[in-house]
């Protein structure tokens, strides 16, 4: 490695961390402190709010990461310029573009970072902190429920519908839950009611407690029909006659799930290929998962983008501060949001792909960069 790569990677690297724990403390702050601060107050355990704390961490990380990588460029290349040693450097011939390969290669480690943390490390954390988070929110409203209805088919076509009064991500339970089979018409022939469905081990689910099964039609088997009436139990149990719900709680929990951190990519494709054709899924919820599968892969590059944009803009004939910098990344990260939302309106109105306006912002950035780099190479 050149003195002049050990030059901007060290000049980067600490303006990076101070960066990602600045973005760090205020998404932390401005999005769960608050909730953090009732829990306290509502007698939950420090250490359970500690937990939630460390589980929530890589997904804020993994957001941060990128912004850091924009205020450590903004931050490093204008102390390099106040202190003239860009000048210096360009003096001895060394152009703006060989300046900026540090800072591509630095750029792309912490893509490559960020994509770990996006597709492997988060999506496991977040999902254990959301079914902790509903716990918690139960233990303190005994009352609070988390209602659940769910269509059943088999061959793409509708069969039944379950509605549950309660549904628990962390335990993987439904409760109070009652199923109304159709017949080919699609009049409801069968209701089977149940306390509790249970996800088990063989990922399956199974009746748990007391319930009953109803037969409203007439021309229901004779010797089906012997299973019905009231006060049976039915722990493992299943009707045969009845269609069997076959999403997992994270399946069910996609449908609604604005948050995809909860999901991989490999999640999201799975939940696509099994659900997309039957119906399951809406066209928009459809497109927001495909949205979100293609941003587990264009997002950490905003890293790589955020260095080549932040680096030109940084070297100044004057050092540029922690506010100014902090200020203008704050600018930037803006902007590139609403180029982001406004592709993803875009593609929710089928006006555009949905890989194009995931790698869009990318694409709107990367041309950005090289303009930038270029004109401080002909000055």
């Amino acid at each position: 490695m050149k003195k002049v790569d050990r030059l901007i990677l060290g000049e980067i690297f600490g303006p990076w961390i101070f960066g990602v724990a600045i973005f760090t403390v205020l998404i932390m702050a401005g999005s769960f402190l608050f909730t953090f601060t009732r829990f306290l107050s509502m007698g939950i355990p420090v250490f359970l709010v500690l937990k939630l704390t460390a589980l929530l961490l890589p997904g804020i990380l993994a957001k941060t990461f990128s912004m850091a990588m924009l205020l450590g460029t903004l931050l490093s290349f204008g102390r390099l310029s106040g202190e003239s040693e860009i000048v210096a450097l360009r003096a001895g011939g060394v152009s703006i573009l060989r300046i900026m390969l540090p800072v591509a290669l630095f750029g792309l480690a912490v893509s490559l970072l960020t994509y770990f943390f996006t597709d492997y490390v988060v999506p496991a954390a977040s999902f254990q902190a959301t079914g902790m988070r509903d716990t918690v929110e139960k233990s303190i409203n005994k009352t609070q429920k988390k209602d659940t209805s769910q269509p059943l088919y088999e061959d793409g076509k509708l069969v039944a519908y379950l509605i549950a009064e309660d549904f628990s991500i962390a335990e993987g339970t439904l409760s109070d839950v009652t199923i109304y089979k159709f017949d080919e018409e699609g009049h409801t022939d069968t209701i089977f009611e149940v306390e509790k469905l249970e996800y088990d081990n063989l990922e399956e689910w199974r009746a748990i407690g007391q319930g009953q099964i109803t037969f409203l039609a007439d021309d229901i088997d004779l010797e089906i029909r012997k299973t019905a009436g009231k006060l049976t139990y039915y722990d493992g149990f299943w009707p045969e006659n009845m269609p069997k719900l076959e999403k997992s709680p994270a399946d069910m929990n996609a449908s609604d799930q604005d948050d995809l951190d909860v999901f991989s990519s490999r999640d999201i494709q799975r939940i696509l290929t099994k659900y997309a054709a039957d119906g399951t899924l809406t066209k928009a919820q459809q497109i927001n998962l495909e949205f979100g599968y293609w941003n587990k892969f264009s997002v950490p590059f905003a890293a790589l983008i955020f260095g080549l944009v932040g680096a030109p803009l940084g070297i100044r004939n004057h050092r540029t501060g922690t506010a100014t910098g902090f200020a203008l990344s704050i600018a930037i990260i803006f902007g590139y949001m609403m180029v982001t939302n406004t592709l993803s309106i875009a593609a929710q109105n089928g006006a555009m792909p949905v890989w194009l306006a995931s790698f869009g912002p990318i694409v709107v950035g990367g041309i950005v960069a090289f303009e930038l780099i270029r004109r401080k190479n002909s000055q």
